[in-house]
């Protein structure tokens, strides 16, 4: 019995001895890891529709060791990485919202569990002051009639002609190479060669460009196409003649390019005291016009995308469209 006894508490001992190794190993081994948060920072409104995103927000995470911080882009995105701690299990980070013009805010996060970094955070950050909206007593200037107008350039190829021009190979038939070029394709009799160029001038091209033999033995001529076969301002063909004189014909199509401007409008969405509105991504000149108090007026936006009666600001579109997305806030002593 003595020695059962030994043998069980040996293997205990065998036991506790390989549970402390393999807890000592891991625990040597749970070292900080890179995490990474990301959302999105929005103006806090009762109406989704006129919760516009806060650019420019300091957005910091903390889990009192180690921190990390970033700044919202003009979609209200961000994305932060920072090296959390796998152990304990259950850390708890901070996730702070700073702006200027918006009440500080905090959530938490924790970093020991997957789903929760994984998370999509969305802060809803409250404006320091609230606009209030036009007081009935107040006198405020009215913006009305809102269209934008904006240019579209294009590019636009028009068919302005046909080039033609004939020309010849002086050849004389049946006369031996003898190893001398040019040769015929076979190498057998002596070959004699002659070239035509055509120029379609500035801003202009060729295409469908067409070369051929068209009098004498065709049959003994050979066309090189390199120099033609691809189109563009100048073009170049070389004949090839093992027998009597031959006649060549070289045709092609000229287009002009030019770039065309035309003038676009489109109608923005107005919620709230915001303007909004979507552009392609090959517009240019964007203005404004309005009626202000009754008086039709045009407000170029120009680079700053400045308003005498709103702050604007303008984000690319992430999609593959790549649309410009603006938004217009009106200032105080003006209403839509």
């Amino acid at each position: 019995m003595k020695w059962r006894k030994v043998a069980i508490w040996s293997g205990i001992a065998a036991l506790g001895v390989v549970t402390t190794v393999l807890i000592v190993h891991r625990m040597h081994r749970w070292r900080p890891r890179s995490l990474t948060v990301q959302g999105a920072v929005l103006r806090k409104d009762a109406d989704a529709r006129k919760e516009q995103p806060i650019a420019n927000a300091l957005v910091t995470v903390s889990d009192g060791e180690t921190s990390a911080s970033t700044q919202s882009d003009a979609s209200g995105y961000f994305r932060i990485a920072f090296r959390g701690k796998v152990w304990p299990p259950q850390t708890t980070a901070t996730l702070s919202f700073r702006h200027e013009n918006y009440l500080p805010l905090n959530l938490e996060l924790q970093t020991g569990l997957q789903s929760a970094v994984r998370k999509l955070y969305v802060a809803a950050m409250t404006p320091t002051a609230v606009q209030a909206e036009p007081v009935s007593g107040g006198k405020q200037s009215v913006i009305s009639n809102i269209r934008i107008r904006y240019t579209i350039n294009s590019e636009s190829e028009e068919n302005i002609g046909s080039a033609v021009k004939t020309f010849q190979v002086i050849g004389q038939g049946n006369v031996p190479c003898n190893r001398i070029a040019p040769c015929s394709p076979d190498g057998r009799w002596k070959a004699f060669s002659s070239s035509a160029t055509l120029d379609a001038g500035q801003s202009n091209e060729f295409r469908n460009v067409r070369a051929s033999c068209i009098a004498g033995p065709c049959p003994f001529t050979k066309i090189d196409a390199s120099g033609f076969i691809q189109g563009g301002r100048t073009i170049n063909v070389t004949a090839l003649d093992w027998s009597s004189t031959a006649t060549f014909l070289l045709e092609a199509e000229v287009f002009h390019s030019a770039i065309n401007s035309s003038m676009r409008e489109s109608y923005p969405v107005v919620y709230g005291r915001t303007l909004n509105f979507t552009l392609p991504p090959t517009q240019e000149g964007v203005s404004i016009e309005a009626e202000l108090d009754g008086t039709a007026m045009v407000f170029p936006l120009g680079p700053e995308l400045y308003l005498s009666w709103a702050t604007c600001n303008a984000r690319t579109n992430a999609e593959a469209e790549k649309s410009a997305v603006y938004q217009c806030e009106l200032k105080p002593g003006y209403r839509f």
